[in-house]
This record gives C-alpha cells, structure tokens and sequence, in this order.
C-alpha cells in the first residue's frame, strides 16, 4: 500500500498524467461514469417519484468489470485523489467513484485539471478538496428531470405520433427552428427600389430627401426620382473619424463552436471531440502535454499568469505598441465563473511548431484557439472611416469607405476577421462631381435565414437554454432523430419535426418554452450555489407536469398509421406502416385482432465461399442492425466474422483471411500477409 491512486475519466489522460506524477502513483481511468439511473420502477425512471425522488443506480452496461478492477486498485492504495473533469459533470462523476466504490471520506481527496500540463497538474495536488456536494445535487437533479421529461414525453410520442424523442432542451431547440419555419412560410415579401449614383472611385446611395429618410416602393417612384436627378453632384460634407477596432474575448464552449462551425466548416460535436484531444494531451518530441484549458466553460476570464506571458511574448515579437488590454464583457447571470476562456496552455507553443504532431483538424482548431487568445491581448487595430454626402436637387446620397490605419490585433487574426478597405478619393466641400451613370435597382424584403448550427447555439446561449457541454449532442439528437434536415448547412424541420414540436405545445406549451427552460437552468444554478434545495424544484415540476402527461395520454389524438396501399392476406383490412424497436414494418391495420406481419425480401449480399462447408459467406444483420457476416447454411455451419471476408484462407490454419483497417489477416490465429 505505497502507491497513491489518481482516478481520472479518459484513457488517454491517465497516460499522461501517470508520466507527470512519478511512480509513487498509480493513474487509472474510469472512462467516463460508471453508474447511470436504472430503467425500472415507476415509468421505467429509475426514480422513485413517491420517497422524495429516491435516484436508483446500476452500473452502467460494461462497467461491471471496471468497478470491479478500481476496489481492487483501491485495496492497493494508501490514498484515491478523484482527478474527474473540472465542471459539474466531472464532479457527479466523483461522487459516483466514491459511493459504488465504498470510498471513506479519509480515504480520498479532490482534484481539478484546469489543463493537462506538468506544472498544473502537480499544482493541483497541493490543494486538494473534498467533493462538492452543491455541484453533485444540481447535476443529479438535471439528470433526474431530463430522465423524468425524456422518458415520459418520449413514449408519449411514440404512442400518439410518428416522434421518436424528446427531451427539456432538445424539444425547445427544436421549437426555435420550427417557429422560424413558420417565420419565413407566412413572410409576406414587399418590393423597394435602391437609387445609386456611379461616379469613377466611388459609388453612392440614395438616402435622404430634403435631410430626411426615403423609402421608394415602386418601378414607377424610383423613375420619378431619376427625372429629377442631374449628371452634377455637389459634394455636402466629408466626415473623417477614426475608430478603434476592438479584439473579440478569448473563446468560451459556445463561442469557439460557433467559430469553428463558420470559419472551419466543424460540426459542433467534431469542434468538441478534437477540443478533448488538445486538452488531454498531444505526444510532441520530448513531451506529452495537453495544449488547451479545459474546453467546457462559460467564462472569458484568463489567469494573471497567461496574461503576464502573453503581453512578454506580444513585447517581443511584434513591439511594446502591440500590448494591449484584458477584454471584458458583460457578466450573464447563468454564467458560471469556475474556470477560465478556453486558451492555449503555454503561448510560447506557436501552432506552426507543433503542426507536425497534430491531424490537419486539430492544427485547424489549435491555430484558431490560440490565435483568438494571443489576439485578445493585443492592441485595437485603427481604421480611418470616412461618410461622403453628396447632394442631387435636394436628394442626398452617402459614400462610406474605411481605411485600415493601424493593425494591431488584426496581425495575428487578419486570416480569421477580414478588414477590407474602402478607399475613396480626396474631395473637399462644395467640390462638384459628374456621375457616369445614375442605376435604379429593383429588391425584395427578405425573411429571416433558417438557422445554420453557430447562430442556434448562439441563440440557446442568449436565452439561457441549455450548457455549454448540452449543445453539441442537443445538435445531434435532432438530426438523429430526423427531426431536421440540413439544406445549405441551415437547419430545415421534417413534417415529423413540426408535428412533434405542435403536439407538444398543445399539451405542454407552459413547460417546453423558452421562458420555462431558462428559469430551470437558473434553479439548477442556484442548487449548484447552495441557495435552493433539489427536492423542492424537483416536487414542484413533477406536480405540474405529470397531470399533464396523463392528460395528454388520455386526450391526445393518435396519428393514423400510413397505409401502403396493399391488403392484409389473412383478414383483407389494409397494411399499414408500423415503427418497432428495430425499424419500420408492415403489419395488418387490425391489430390486435389479426396479428399479420408482412415478411419483407431482402437483398442477398454474396461475399465469399464457406472454407467450413462449401456454402457461401453472406452480409447479415443483427437484431439491431449491425452487419456482420455468416454462412448462408447456418445453423449447420456456424462461420460468423465481424470483418470482412476476403475469400482465402490463412496458410497457417485454414480459417477465413478478414481485412481489418486495410491489413489482410487471419480471423483465427495471428497471421497477417506481409
């Protein structure tokens, strides 16, 4: 019992957290929970709604043996620092480990990695803590609420509609996008005209008449307008104003998806994935090291330590005039200050000299970490913006143009922030120009654009729906469950998405709102503060929401199934469409007296010849869908190969050869061909 057990969640972290701390520690994952609420009891909750929301837990599928191997390291050890993510999650996590794995409170301790580097790591183990049980009651309770919302409304849905899920963020975000639909379905658009006068270094727009607004509604206005229009232009005024440009903060969740989603084409969930590599650890040449902070936060504050490093390295690489301020915003009130931005760990570790260590993703998304953290220190770039009137027999036209005058941040993020310059020519007043031509331009209102997945994240954040660690898989649920389609990378509701989203609010428009989600977010804060008790948010819910569940059951009208169009062979009602828990069937409409199911043909894919039997591999299914392949004359010959075929044998058995990750090999032994 010498060594002290570091417990962490990732595989790949403990690698390289083991190799910081030194051999009188041992550093074991948990890969991810380990415990998750069970699917019995009332409902299938897993919760006991009538002794105070009593949560029951079980293993989760496949932990037994890791439980199982952590007492064992438990037994082993003088002492068990629970190393689990820095945020709520990580700290439910924790609690778990301790409580499945009989943990006495003098027997453990706590510890955070804000990142995975040698100095922070060995920093965090000089001050330890005790689990926060504020932060494990309000993620319990969220845990409990989403099951509760999930399980009951989603098989309300499959009961009454063809819906497959749904959830307390996933159907408000859901919500968003179909209110938006109905936005631009019953947008009505309206004609304008625009009026622009060419001239041969500037062109100008028509604004004003006798100094007020003008909006020209017609062909037949806009043709009025140019009959009293001349080629000569008096010039009214020149304006010159110079304006600071200001660097955007350092990243939090939110902001670097929705960045990477429209500067590098990510997907919310593939920003999130490398964002977990760079933060536990990247292999380099003499080092393995995380390169980021932790990614899921809510904050833009940098450590004294960073920023003192980064205005060192701003002096000496590009001059003292290039130091510049910390940015700050607005505090939102659902933020949580736990942690800092997200930031590269060292500034000193330039993305180009760690490219060759990284996939061309992860360089993507490091250069764009770091460089919005370095910018953010820097000085305001300084623009020289000037506004041109010129006047026209009293109708005024504006000519604007910038000139870029001082870079400043914009010397590190000019690649990610474009600043175009707009030079117009040097005039003084009264100056007269002759246009070469004056063009009347005909144009729609537009609607509103459907919602690409940067500006639905950026608007659940503004209206306080949902986490920053919630939006990547709340993206994902509703293109799995095709709720929503991508058309143009914009979010388009499916039929099934609408009517799910319009049932919902027919029954439960008080609690799948806006308004409803965000006061629930904002109570599950205030629990993680210690300022309210989980029992009594829970309570209070559950009494407004189950009566209007079994309403929804008893009145909610059921969608008919859709009808193929053939007639059932044994009583002559139709076929209709049926959804099981493997798929779409067809079955006879006049279930449950005739219990029909038409057995649907499937195309046989041949592989190769059996080596066992002479009889032909063939590409099967299991129950749930996953191919594998197996011999047509099963259950005689029991061949069954999760990998594919390649029709020889192995010299050295005789089994089948299998090509794994383009390596033919022997599906028995250990041959592989050279």
């Amino acid at each position: 019992m010498t060594k002290n057990l570091v417990i962490v969640e990732s595989p790949s972290k403990s690698k390289t957290i083991e190799k910081y701390l030194g051999k009188d520690y041992k550093v074991v994952s948990s890969k991810g929970h380990i415990r998750d609420l069970a699917t019995t009891g009332k409902f299938g909750l897993g919760v006991d709604v009538d002794n105070n929301f009593e949560p029951n837990y079980i293993p989760i599928a496949g932990k037994k043996k890791v439980i199982s191997e952590l007492k064992k390291d438990i037994k082993e050890s003088s002492k068990v620092y629970l190393a689990t993510d820095p945020d709520r999650e990580g700290e439910a996590i924790s609690w778990h480990l301790k409580d499945a794995l009989g943990i006495k409170d003098k027997d453990y301790e706590r510890v955070l990695f804000h990142e995975i580097t040698k100095d922070k790591v060995i920093e965090a183990f000089k001050s330890p803590r005790k689990i926060d049980d504020n932060l494990v009651h309000s993620q319990e309770t969220r845990r409990i609420l989403d099951r509760i919302i999930g399980f009951r409304l989603s098989r309300l849905m499959q009961s009454k509609t063809g819906g497959k899920s749904a959830g307390r963020v996933q159907s408000v975000a859901l919500k968003l996008i179909v209110d938006r639909e109905r936005e631009i379905e019953n947008f009505i658009k309206e004609e304008y005209w625009t009026i622009t006068g060419i001239f041969d270094e500037l062109e100008a727009d028509l604004f004003n008449y006798d100094h007020k607004d003008i909006e020209i509604k017609s062909e037949s206005e806009a043709d009025e307008i140019l009959n009293k229009l001349s080629k000569e232009f008096v010039v009214e005024s020149i304006e010159s104003k110079k304006k600071n440009k200001k660097a955007r903060p350092p990243f939090i969740t939110s902001t670097l998806q929705q960045e990477a989603s429209t500067k590098l084409g990510f997907t919310a969930k593939k920003t999130m994935s490398i964002a977990q590599k760079l933060y536990e650890g990247i292999d380099l040449e003499n080092e393995t090291t995380g390169l980021i902070t932790y990614m899921r936060t809510d904050s833009i504050r940098l450590s004294d330590e960073f920023i003192k490093s980064g205005y060192a390295y701003i002096d000496k690489t590009y001059g003292k005039e290039y130091v510049g301020y910390v940015k700050t915003a607005k505090k939102k009130d659902n933020v949580q200050d736990a942690h800092e931005a997200i930031r590269p760990t060292s500034i000193n570790r330039e993305p180009l000299t760690i490219k060759k260590y990284l996939t061309n993703d992860e360089y993507k998304l490091y250069s764009l970490i770091y460089y919005r953290a370095l910018a953010s220190l820097m000085a305001d770039a300084k623009v020289d913006a000037t506004t041109i009137i010129l006047d026209n027999n009293n109708y005024q036209f504006k000519a604007t143009g910038q000139i870029l005058i001082y870079d400043g941040y914009l010397k590190v993020y000019k690649d990610y922030e474009k600043s175009e310059d707009r030079v117009l020519p040097v005039l003084k007043e009264n100056d007269i120009l002759i246009s070469n031509s004056i063009e009347k331009n005909q144009h729609f209102t537009a609607p509103p654009s459907r919602y690409t997945e940067a500006k639905l994240i950026k608007e659940m954040e503004d209206l306080g729906i949902g986490r920053p660690s919630t939006y990547a898989k709340t993206m994902d649920t509703i293109k799995e469950r095709e709720y929503v389609v991508l058309e143009d990378k914009k979010f388009k509701p499916t039929v099934i998405g609408i009517e799910t989203t319009d049932k919902l609010q027919e029954f439960f428009s008080d609690l799948i709102n806006v308004e409803y989600t965000a006061e629930m977010e904002e109570d599950l804060d205030k629990i993680a503060e210690g300022n309210k008790e989980s029992l009594n948010i829970l309570r209070a819910f559950y009494d407004k929401f189950e009566p209007e569940v079994e309403s929804a059951f008893k009145n909610m009208e059921k969608k008919k199934a859709e009808e193929t169009g053939e007639i059932c062979p044994n009583c002559g009602n139709p076929l209709v469409i049926r959804k099981g828990r493997y798929g779409e069937f067809t079955a006879c409409s006049n279930y449950p007296e005739c219990k029909y199911i038409k057995k649907e043909e499937k195309e046989i894919k041949e592989v190769c010849s059996c080596p066992k039997c002479g009889g032909t591999i063939i590409e099967k299914n299991t129950r749930k869908g996953k191919v594998f392949y197996g011999c047509n004359n099963y259950p005689k010959c029991k061949v069954a190969l999760w990998d594919i075929p390649t029709g020889n044998v192995c010299p050295e058995c005789g089994e089948l050869l299998i090509n794994k990750n383009n390596i033919t090999k022997c599906s028995s032994c250990k041959y592989e061909e050279k």
